[in-house]
């Protein structure tokens, strides 16, 4: 690329400006002389893409200089000082934190470092959340320069390896596309999208082109004859209006397919493959074309969005309908005023659009207040894991919009409870809630609010907290970081005696479900890098810790990610192939049928005579009373997806439909019950004995808690008692 393409794509800049924007250019130039990217293309390229792509959303002068120097100070050797000396302050400015944002490196959550770095993982991501969010609060341009940088590094990964291209582009799916969403910019989005789904999913991309190119030419007339026909509509309805075809991307024609199947449709049920857009002046206009579009073709029910009185999270709006069109095809239309399609397309990227000596954008501060809103929660967030869980849940999710009893409208993200809702009002509403109604009738608190609900929070006058419960993810009454943060607040401010006192009682409690002995409470405040026990047994009473964590700490702490899992047996369900035996090499195991030992149980092999090697927990009776400690050989276990017998043990008053909630409970879980024993008990209660096949601690800990809610259960702990 040249720099007189760059250029003529700056006409929108005044003279003054655009001399400033060619004198950084060849400041760039001349630094980065010599030097070649990975392709072998001159090193100038790279800057003059990315401000390219800032010029097409017509950004101001400023960011455009910085985009041509954003790799200077670090690839070229020249000093922020001087630059700033050569241009100006905002200038350098821009740059310092497009360098800075340059350096954050962020671990993908599918390729983790080896478990004993992962606390240290997660202080580091949460840290470089923080530098991109306050880079953000002081100069959103700065993210603008570094979403337009990673689309042209994500246009040229050909020549990388094939590792380091998944890597990039999981990076671009998890990180920038849903940053680019959350800011609006549409334009931006899909092409990190579709180039990110293009490098992860190669077969799967491949099909999805072909496909939208093997119809191309027929949705392309059909879509020309459609608009010709809506526009004379409008014209003689006297509406000024355009008509056009909107093009749907690879990236979310694969989404929209995967609904569809799971759904049992076919492609061509997609309805907005043939989709048009129509722009008109005003919003009264928009409505105006809705009613003229009704009337000429018959709308689809439930395929109706209002997101003019309703915008989406990040300012978008705009009216969605579909409709049966000629021919008896379904269409999806949009219709918006060119102002929201304006934003539509660049977000809060139009805030800077014509800057120079244009109007300012009166509504910026409002967009953006999501933002403001995570930086000022990030001060009160008490750790790396909380501020991570924050930016991942309640800001790259989707969002549903709620009502307020008196009509106000609060968005929160997607699976968020009556209790979300109240802490997000106010933290003493959510202290107080003692229920919720939602459209008018009682729901549970753990209830998953959908759009349009109308959220009314019932409150005691009692001077009460938040139960621990709430913290319970297993339960699901809050789900997200922002009322899970309050709620943990408020417990901390309790005396510690009781903090201690209760997170004991916790702790043992969910040792007795897992069958696990009290003696390793110790033990397990070390995997917490806890050296006082008390301090631990306070972070669980205060909810800094939840008994989730502690079952997949116990299910984590055996695995060595070295590790290569062994074959699989003929018969998994009695599987130990995810068992390796040290110092012996690749030998057949089983596991024992006397302690059903599972992933994250401390366990010890037996070398039997006719079976290869037994597994046993070290605390089993029959390990603790063998004779021939010599066939005794240390194991541990492996990585391999395998089922896991166990046995739980249900206390439960004895009524009609029990044993049917139980089964519908574990089936919810995904486990399979492998065998069931009743055992009446004459008292009007009944012991139910359920074998079951996990996949581990993790999974078992959740299964116990859900069925000590069914109406009825004492208590479900893990037995070893045969039955």
């Amino acid at each position: 690329m040249e720099f007189a393409e760059l250029r003529e794509k700056l006409g929108y800049l005044p003279r003054q400006k655009l001399a400033m924007v060619e004198e950084a250019y060849r400041f760039a130039e001349e630094a980065h002389r010599g030097q070649r990217r990975k392709s072998g293309d001159p090193y100038i390229e790279h800057p003059l893409h990315t401000a390219s792509i800032l010029a097409d959303l017509q950004l101001d002068a400023s960011s455009i200089a910085a985009a041509l120097l954003h790799d200077v100070p670090e690839d070229a050797g020249a000093s922020l000082a001087e630059i700033e000396s050569k241009f100006d302050p905002e200038i350098a400015r821009l740059v310092a934190g497009t360098s800075k944002l340059g350096r954050i490196s962020w671990e993908s959550t599918q390729e983790r470092l080896p478990r004993q770095k992962g606390a240290d993982l997660v202080r580091a991501q949460a840290e470089n959340l923080r530098k991109m969010l306050m880079a953000m609060a002081s100069d959103l341009r700065v993210v603008f320069i570094k979403l337009a940088d990673r689309l042209h590094n994500m246009r040229t990964l050909a020549p990388l390896s094939a590792e380091k291209r998944r890597a990039i582009s999981r990076e671009t799916m998890e990180i920038y596309a849903p940053l680019a969403h959350r800011l609006g910019i549409w334009e931006l989005k899909w092409q990190l999208e579709d180039l990110a789904f293009r490098y992860l999913e190669p077969q799967r991309y491949r099909q999805m082109a072909h496909l939208v190119a093997s119809r191309r030419e027929e949705r392309e007339e059909f879509v020309a004859k459609v608009s010709a026909i809506l526009q004379q509509e409008l014209g003689k309805a006297g509406l000024e209006a355009e008509v056009v075809g909107r093009p749907k991307h690879i990236y979310s024609i694969y989404q929209k397919m995967e609904r569809y199947t799971a759904l049992g449709k076919r492609f061509g049920d997609i309805h907005d493959l043939f989709a048009l857009r129509v722009l008109v002046n005003s919003v009264a206009d928009c409505y105006t074309a809705l009613g003229i579009l009704h009337n000429l073709w018959h709308p689809l029910p439930g395929e109706f969005d209002d997101y003019i009185a309703n915008p989406k999270d990040n300012g978008y709006q705009s009216l969605h309908t579909t409709v049966m069109s000629w021919g008896g095809t379904p269409m999806e239309v949009q219709i918006r005023t060119h102002e929201m399609h304006r934003f539509a397309e660049y977000g809060v990227a139009a805030h800077w659009r014509y800057k120079e000596g244009a109007r300012p954008d009166i509504g910026y501060e409002e967009k953006i207040a999501w933002l403001r809103q995570l930086v000022e929660w990030q001060r009160e967030l008490s750790g790396a894991e909380e501020f991570l869980e924050s930016v991942k849940t309640d800001i790259f999710i989707d969002q549903v919009f709620v009502f307020t009893p008196k009509g106000e409208i609060r968005d929160l993200p997607k699976g968020a409870t009556p209790l979300d809702f109240a802490y997000r009002i106010h933290t003493d509403l959510g202290h107080r809630c003692i229920g919720a109604k939602v459209n008018g009738r009682l729901v549970p608190l753990n209830y998953q609010l959908k759009n349009g609900d109308t959220v009314e929070i019932l409150t005691t006058k009692l001077e009460r907290g938040p139960s621990r419960d709430w913290l319970n993810p297993n339960l699901g009454y809050v789900n997200t970081s922002h009322a899970r943060e309050k709620i943990r607040q408020w417990f901390k401010r309790q005396e510690r005696t009781q903090n201690i006192r209760e997170g004991q009682e916790l702790l043992e409690k969910e040792l007795r479900r897992l069958g696990l002995s009290l003696s390793n409470q110790e033990k397990i405040a070390h995997l917490f890098k806890y050296d006082n026990v008390d301090d631990f047994y306070a972070a669980i009473g205060d909810g800094g810790i939840s008994l989730r964590q502690i079952a997949l700490k116990l299910a984590a702490q055996e695995e060595q990610p070295r590790l290569v899992a062994v074959p699989k047996p003929a018969a998994p369900k009695k599987s130990a192939s995810t068992i390796q035996v040290l110092g012996v090499g690749d030998l057949l195991t089983h596991t024992a049928g006397c302690c059903h030992p599972l992933p994250g149980d401390p366990i010890i092999g037996y070398i039997t005579r006719s079976r290869g090697v037994s597994i046993h927990r070290r605390d089993c009776p029959n390990i603790a009373h063998e004779d021939e400690r010599e066939r005794l050989v240390e194991v541990e276990w492996g990585h391999a997806d395998e089922l896991y017998p166990v046995m739980v043990h249900i206390e439960a008053w004895d009524r009609v439909g029990l044993l049917r909630d139980i089964s519908a409970v574990v089936a919810e879980e995904g486990v399979n019950i492998s065998g069931i024993t009743v055992k009446e008990q004459g008292d009007g209660t009944m012991g139910i004995y359920l074998g079951l096949e996990t996949k581990g601690m993790a999974q078992l800990s959740r299964l116990l808690h859900h069925l000590e809610g069914v109406r009825g259960v004492t208590s479900a702990v893990r037995s070893t008692e045969a039955t």
